[in-house]
């Protein structure tokens, strides 16, 4: 049973691959390069975001729970980016999403029964808010209108660990009541662009603005930062993506969150690959081995899928500040090389495991 379940979560795992893989085609075809995927340009953000990190978020807290039941949130999540790329009508990919997300939620009810604490509140409320995405995006048939809900999905779920891990810190009272001051920033932010999208964006990207304050100041990671191996590259990859939330915060302050704007590339992936990617590179050799069971030992290599990572990214985003879309456009094809350069690293940490520890069985 333990085998057959695995090998479950590896299928979802590949799946959300699948949908990683073609949003980056899809961001590709977006900055006019010719790859395949081209149809699904429009579905890059959707791809990205609710497909791919659906998938992998929800699948995390399905293995957490140890409810088959709540396996149906990365399959519908994965199945949806699926659908956009197959080219099926949208609307089956955002039912699908719709599902996956209400999924999520009730799992984060049942977790907030069984442990009712504030990190498990802003849990539930970041569950809350891709539901609200994708109802959104269901209602409208605007992926931009959804895009604040699902970032701030990713947001809160980051800040929501974190949180978790202050209490091995002496963190004053005042602080935590900060915290949740900035969540609620974040939500009314994300709320009032329905109707006033130029004020709620700000006020978006104000809460984004603080959170990363917040997290610089009391995360444990500035003193992780002083350690050793895998603790210390964990460290980095999030002192890093702090930085780049922190100017994200501050473009979106600008007005850069708004369709249209010329800052709006740099704001977007400012957070998508400077924040949640380096949270992603950070936090993949423990969660990969979590889901599949296949221990990935820590190398001093991780650190160039992250150095391409950040190099090309600020590539991009100087090419986006100041116009100049032949610089975003390479610095894109960059990321994406960055991004394939770190699931390669995974495989190949995955391949080595499992070859050694053949070679012990054997002995």
């Amino acid at each position: 049973m333990s085998d057959l379940r695995s090998a479950a979560r590896l299928s979802l795992l590949v799946l959300g691959l699948l949908c990683l893989v073609g949003g980056v085609f899809a961001g590709l075809s977006r900055l006019a390069f010719e790859v395949p995927g081209a149809a699904a340009s429009g579905w890059h953000a959707a791809l990205m975001i609710s497909a791919f990190f659906g998938t992998v978020t929800s699948l995390e807290r399905a293995v957490a729970l140890g409810s088959s039941w709540a396996y149906l949130a990365p399959a519908s999540a994965g199945l949806a980016g699926i659908t956009l790329l197959a080219g099926a009508p949208p609307a089956l990919a955002q039912i699908l999403m719709t599902v996956a997300a209400a999924t999520l939620l009730a799992g984060s009810a049942q977790v907030l029964r069984r442990l009712a604490a504030p990190f498990t509140i802003v849990l539930a409320i970041a569950a809350l808010c891709w539901l609200f995405g994708n109802l959104a995006w269901l209602a409208t048939s605007a992926v931009t209108v959804a895009v604040p809900w699902w970032l701030a999905f990713l947001v809160l779920i980051i800040a929501a660990e974190r949180l978790e891990l202050t209490r091995f810190l002496p963190t004053p009272v005042a602080a935590q009541r900060l915290f949740f001051a900035i969540i609620s920033a974040i939500v009314a932010g994300a709320l009032a662009s329905f109707w006033f999208e130029s004020t709620g964006l700000r006020l978006f990207g104000a809460g984004l603005l603080a959170l990363a304050s917040w997290l610089m100041r009391y995360d444990i990671a500035r003193l992780n930062a002083h350690q050793r191996g895998l603790t210390r590259f964990i460290a980095i990859c999030l002192l890093s993506g702090y930085g780049w939330l922190f100017f994200a915060g501050l473009l979106g302050l600008a007005g850069g969150f708004l369709p249209g704007h010329p800052w709006r590339d740099a704001a977007l992936h400012g957070i998508g690959l400077g924040f949640i990617f380096s949270m992603v590179f950070g936090h993949a050799p423990i969660i990969v081995p979590a889901l599949t069971r296949v221990k990935i030992p820590y190398s001093p290599a991780f650190y160039l899928p992250l150095l391409a990572l950040h190099a090309s990214l600020a590539v991009r985003v100087t090419g986006g500040l100041i116009g100049d879309f032949a610089l975003r456009r390479e610095g894109g094809l960059a990321n994406a090389c960055a991004l394939f350069i770190f699931v390669a690293a995974m495989l190949t940490g995955a391949v080595l495991s499992r070859r050694k520890r053949g070679a012990e069985n054997r002995t």
